[in-house]
């Protein structure tokens, strides 16, 4: 797809199925039947009626386990696959061998490479894929998008994420594979383009005997040399979910569980002189400075983030540009899950990311 060209598209609702009627499903079926830009024709599922029940007794929307019959009807125009990881190849792959357009829930694929054989055949044949990074399309994680990238905070020193509650243990994935996709995803979407992760160590424990890490912390580090950290835990009695990024001029903070204050700009920090600015006597002294200014919490809007990704998907097809979140983003964060999965196994060990996403 040429993704620097924008056409003339249709704008009538474009026929959207969704295959997986689970835990994610539902909220997709809501939002696509909440959008004027699409059209819900499907919803595919092995328990036929649990999509049935999914839909409600007076939906006009066919529930199916018929999955070939879908991708043969010619008002689909595209599939959103709300399947467990280790489906989404075999799902996605079919739907665009049927000229179908694609949102995966994350992650896109179980491995890297099932996700990169999944960007390959969109962008060979001209298709959306987009990855649903639900986080990305918040009100919040859009003004630290701005902030960052805008150069309010300054150059970025370091971000610091923690997403950590009790449960839900899960028994086919560790800690990493089940939450790190959130903040990993969010990582990649603020990030300028100049910016990207080149290295990841990571830590866990299984203190319970689930058979995988139920705890872990992952460092990155970036190619400015700044680094991030990631903690995700199923075990913590409380419930946390922050994020904090601080840069050279002043220092964001996201607390996704305090709807009073979401984001909070601190003009505060640590200046330390340049050696070009003063005396050679002066340097073995150098003065560090603390700098203790205004806290600013900008208002932010209160659109669903799903409602908000589920338009994205729209226009991305229309415009015939990439999404937002689009394969690639997804490949990036599949980079790092599969490098920290190696790191793990080594004891903490620094393993290389892939570069040229």
């Amino acid at each position: 797809m040429d993704r620097g060209k924008k056409t003339d598209v249709t704008q009538q609702p474009l026929g959207v199925a969704v295959v997986g009627a689970g835990y994610w499903g539902p909220n997709l079926v809501r939002n696509f039947q909440a959008s004027d830009r699409f059209r819900l024709r499907h919803l595919c599922d092995l328990d036929v009626e649990r999509a049935r029940r999914v839909l409600g007794g007076y939906s006009t929307v066919q529930a199916t386990a018929d999955y070939p019959a879908v991708l043969a009807d010619p008002e689909v125009d595209a599939v959103a696959v709300a399947t467990p990881a280790g489906t989404h190849l075999d799902i996605a792959l079919a739907a665009l061998r049927a000229g179908k357009h694609v949102l995966v829930e994350k992650p896109l694929a179980a491995t890297y490479a099932d996700g990169m054989r999944l960007v390959t055949e969109a962008e060979e044949r001209g298709l959306t894929l987009m990855c649903d990074h639900t986080y990305c399309y918040t009100p919040a994680v859009g003004r630290i998008r701005e902030a960052v990238r805008s150069g309010e905070l300054g150059e970025i020193h370091f971000v610091d994420s923690v997403r950590i509650n009790l449960g839900l243990v899960q028994k086919d994935i560790d800690v990493l594979w089940d939450l790190a996709p959130h903040d990993l995803s969010i990582l990649d979407f603020i990030l300028p383009d100049t910016v990207e992760p080149v290295a990841v160590a990571a830590h866990g424990a299984d203190p319970i005997g689930a058979g995988h890490a139920c705890v872990a912390y992952l460092t990155l580090r970036l190619n400015t040399g700044a680094i991030a950290h990631v903690h995700v835990n199923w075990l913590s009695p409380t419930k946390v979910r922050t994020t904090m990024v601080g840069g050279a001029k002043r220092t964001l903070l996201w607390d996704d569980l305090n709807p009073l204050q979401r984001v909070a700009v601190y003009d505060r920090g640590v200046d330390l002189a340049s050696p070009h600015e003063i005396g050679v006597d002066e340097r073995r002294d150098m003065l560090v400075s603390y700098r203790s200014g205004d806290m600013v919490a900008p208002a932010l809007g209160e659109k669903e983030a799903l409602r908000s990704m589920v338009e994205e998907f729209a226009d991305a097809v229309r415009e015939r540009r990439a999404p937002l979140t689009d394969g690639r983003a997804g490949l990036r964060v599949l980079d790092i899950l599969e490098a920290a999965s190696r790191s793990l196994q080594f004891q903490g060990a620094v393993v290389g990311l892939r570069a040229g996403h």
